[in-house]
């Protein structure tokens, strides 16, 4: 069919283009008004096809390509509601596809908001399905990967595309908004959209190489962890089964066994009977997880737990390290087998001397799985003028997918304690006895709530059972003592720069596993005298029965709250409170917000306060200046973040760990002169706490003092190692191969050749450049055989990532003679720099770290 233009649509083109320069005058003028309206609809009225007109004036100008409001958006607009007024003018047939065809070109380059005008007045949506197709492929195959995907979002094509084709380019634009829009209303999308995040989170998967199949991307800042905080994000908002992403799924799952051995062979704050609970149910029958478990006990422990672990999963030799493997062998020799959790060290059966002890029996805590065990204490904790600690137990879920739900509700009055499991006492036949119950403990006002946290402790609850969602707005009667716990913290939480933990109880330090006390713990340290042992906050809440242990630990947490809450009433001005404590507590649970509020009413200075200013020593005059490098002071467990940025700043600093001998630090305290012991605000950030040292001791640091001491061990003597040098080191390791040699060599000559000194900028020339005073490498310094120095430190060469060799702006390297760790010149130390710009002084030698780069 001959579709060539007619006279008349030559005629109502001229038209059109008249109509355009005659709005363009008015939009010229600003004349926005009643008057450009008018002018435009008198235009369409007098147009023969005000579609066919629109598209004219569309194609004759190009205002509407650009962002923000045009003139051909106004009349695209107008045009969409003047035909809501005339509908007769709508066009049909043959002639609505000829302008379907002429409108997708202008659909390719136009903005957003001229999209959904444009598809309703040319009724896209009744188009031919592969012409929509075939235009948002064009589009896409252009580049432009934004655009296709707004474009079949408008038209609803999502079904009848490739949803790893249109969403990929999207994500590594790290455009997530969209791509979750695009999926929005389609769960079967959804389900393939995290199916191909998953495959994106397998450790071997380079995201890298799918960015250079499309033209115009930039490099993406994807990463793993990025793409498996959004897939855990998407499951829950989709309300998917986390099975249907089994490699971000395992990737946590591994991340929550190191966690767990942290805790354990670290730390040593979970007792091997709750580490080889949670390690079991974190594994499960998963057979490469059982794997990893197996490689992390052999770092963390020896060959034989290994293999009785391996022994444990029925694991094939085949898959087992060498050494695990052997083990196994003599193990199935001896037939004998014992549980890898029963090994259990001796100070975790003495007993826990340390620790609060609970005030009362055995047989008056109660662990109550049906209601008809809580009748009979019911009317007693509901009495008027009770005061009852409340606290939950949940099992924790280490960031796996789902809320925790509450397993364990503990409620103390005096002499008693109630351990209500929740896991059966929800279930249908006991659950309205015992919401009722809960329910009107909460909102009595007469009775006295005792809690540490309590607002997340609701909030919890409230995600366990739907009869407990409103109940948190209901609540009287409140005391949450975190809010006492905020004002005690500026009292005690001070910790001296020197050493300053002499208030832990004797036997508690000896123990092998000993933490900095934080939360309740603390707070019941400071009021009680010992601290609350919490090895078994870490517990499977949810396996039955619970331990003897278990019982104990959440009876303690609960019954504590009302001794401290006693000893509080009972002298509060000797605590730093106010005189009526229950007055200025009791109500709503405590927020950060208002426990803040709370706080700054209650502000007092305590005789431990005033003293904690006598310590710092404000009153005398500054010392004399000196450099850091003259400078030695010991941090004590609690301060080793201001340990670290000190150490940044080439101070000799020595960190107490958890496991070091406090008392040999006390002896230390009782030698330092007058005013060299200052007490650290601990609430206060750690760069804060630097900033204030270096005042108060008038320490003077230059630019040459930042990292000229090893961050690991201390040490002021580095080894200066050319490029070259660690080239052949590394190659006599066996760690660069002569193909990675050949390789970085060619990228670096590349990189040379395309990034010319001669093109550096003045202005970006002059940079603090790392340039410690250290010597060079000799080859008496180093035994080739071993890779050790001279004085017996191993290079730590392995923990040189891949490619760092080829960085053409990188020259040299430094090692630590002390312990063999290396460094090279990063980004770490332009921010060191710039984060203590105001402390850095212009001593002599400053200068010698800006070179020309």
């Amino acid at each position: 069919m001959n579709q060539e233009s007619s006279p008349s649509d030559h005629t109502d083109g001229q038209d059109s283009l008249l109509l355009l320069k005659t709005l363009q005058s008015l939009w010229t003028k600003k004349e926005m008004n009643k008057q450009l309206k008018e002018e435009t609809r008198r235009g369409f009225a007098a147009l023969e096809d005000p579609l066919a007109g629109l598209l004219d004036m569309l194609e004759s100008s190009s205002d509407w390509k650009g962002k923000g409001h045009s003139l051909g958006y106004y009349i695209t607009n107008e045009l969409q509601l003047w035909i809501k007024e005339h509908p007769a003018v709508q066009e049909s047939g043959l002639r609505l596809k000829k302008l379907q065809t002429r409108v997708f070109r202008i659909l390719a380059q136009s903005q957003v908001n001229l999209l959904d005008p444009l598809i309703s007045i040319f009724q896209l949506h009744t188009a031919d399905q592969n012409s929509l197709l075939g235009h948002v492929s064009h589009v896409y195959h252009k580049g432009k990967y934004k655009e296709a995907a707004i474009l079949s979002i408008k038209l609803k094509l999502q079904l009848d595309l490739d949803v790893e084709k249109m969403c990929t380019p999207l994500l590594l634009q790290e455009k997530t908004n969209l791509v979750e829009a695009y999926v929005a209303e389609y769960p079967d999308l959804q389900r393939k959209l995290l199916q191909i995040l998953d495959m994106w989170c397998e450790p071997s998967f380079n995201t890298t190489d799918i960015s250079r199949q499309y033209q115009g991307l930039r490099p993406n800042k994807l990463n793993h962890k990025m793409l498996s905080k959004l897939v855990f994000r998407l499951l829950e908002q989709y309300n998917l089964d986390p099975a249907l992403c089994p490699n971000v799924i395992n990737q946590r799952h591994l991340g929550s066994l190191k966690y767990l051995f942290y805790k354990r062979f670290v730390e040593k704050t979970m007792t091997q009977e709750n580490w080889a609970d949670h390690v079991q149910n974190t594994v499960g029958e998963n057979r490469w997880l059982q794997e990893q478990l197996i490689q992390l006990l052999v770092s963390y422990c020896d060959l034989n737990t290994a293999a009785r672990w391996a022994l444990r999963y029925s694991l094939p030799e085949k898959t087992l390290p060498y050494g695990v493997a052997n083990e196994l062998q003599k193990l199935k020799a001896q037939e004998r087998v014992e549980d890898a959790e029963s090994r259990v060290g001796d100070y975790e059966k003495d007993k826990k001397e340390g620790y609060y002890q609970l005030p009362i029996p055995r047989e008056n805590i109660h662990f109550l799985q049906t209601w008809e065990g809580m009748l009979r204490w019911r009317e007693k904790v509901l009495q008027p003028g009770q005061v009852v600690g409340v606290d939950m137990e949940w099992r924790p879920s280490f960031g796996v997918v789902g809320r925790p739900r509450v397993s364990v509700l503990q409620i103390a009055i005096e002499e008693q304690v109630f351990l209500l499991d929740l896991l059966q006492l929800l279930k249908p036949d006991e659950m309205e006895e015992l919401s009722h119950f809960v329910q009107t403990l909460f909102s009595d006002p007469t009775i006295i709530k005792l809690g540490y946290g309590m607002s997340g402790d609701l909030h919890s609850l409230a995600a366990t059972c739907s009869a407990f969602k409103e109940m948190d707005k209901h609540v009287q009667g409140i005391v949450d003592l975190l809010a006492v716990d905020k004002q005690l913290q500026k009292c005690w939480r001070k910790s001296s720069l020197q050493v300053d933990v002499l208030s832990q109880e004797k036997g508690c330090g000896d123990r092998g596993f000993r933490q900095p006390e934080r939360g309740l713990s603390l707070l019941v340290q400071h009021v009680l005298g010992k601290p609350l042992d919490k090895t078994e906050q870490l517990s499977n809440w949810e396996k039955r029965p619970l331990r003897e242990e278990q019982i104990l630990y959440a009876a303690s947490d609960a019954y504590c709250l009302l001794e401290v809450y006693k000893k509080l009433c009972e002298d509060p001005s000797g605590f730093g409170l106010c005189s009526d404590l229950t007055e200025s507590l009791v109500g709503k649970p405590t927020t950060k917000s208002r426990a803040k509020k709370q706080l700054n009413q209650q502000e007092m200075p305590s005789p431990s306060e005033q003293q904690a200013k006598v310590i710092g020593m404000e009153a005398l005059s500054p010392p004399p200046s000196i450099s850091p490098k003259e400078f030695s002071v010991v941090c004590d467990n609690m301060l080793q973040g201001l340990g670290r940025h000190l150490r940044c700043l080439g101070v000799d600093v020595r960190m107490l760990e958890n496991d070091d001998n406090h008392r040999k630090a006390a002896e230390l305290q009782s030698q330092v002169g007058e005013g060299r012991c200052f007490s650290v605000d601990c609430s206060e950030k750690a760069k804060e706490q630097a900033l204030q040292v270096l005042k108060h001791f008038n320490v003077q640091v230059s630019l040459a003092d930042v990292f000229s001491r090893c961050q690991l061990c201390n040490c002021d003597k580095y080894l200066k190692i050319s490029k070259d040098q660690m080239r052949q080191l590394m190659q006599l390791s066996g760690l660069l191969t002569e193909e990675d040699n050949a390789d970085w060599l060619t990228k670096s000559e590349e990189k040379q050749e395309t990034n010319p000194a001669s093109d550096t900028s003045e202005s970006d020339s002059l940079q603090p450049v790392y340039n410690p005073n250290c010597q060079w490498l000799e080859e008496s310094d180093v035994n080739v055989e071993t890779l050790t120095l001279a004085t017996g430190a191993s290079l730590q060469l392995a923990a040189i990532p891949a490619g760092v060799l080829g960085k053409a702006d990188l020259s040299y390297f430094y090692c630590c003679t002390q312990c063999g760790k290396v460094f090279w010149e990063g980004s770490h130390f332009g921010r060191v720099v710039s984060q203590f710009k105001e402390a850095l002084g212009t001593a002599e030698g400053s200068q010698s770290f800006y070179e020309l780069s």
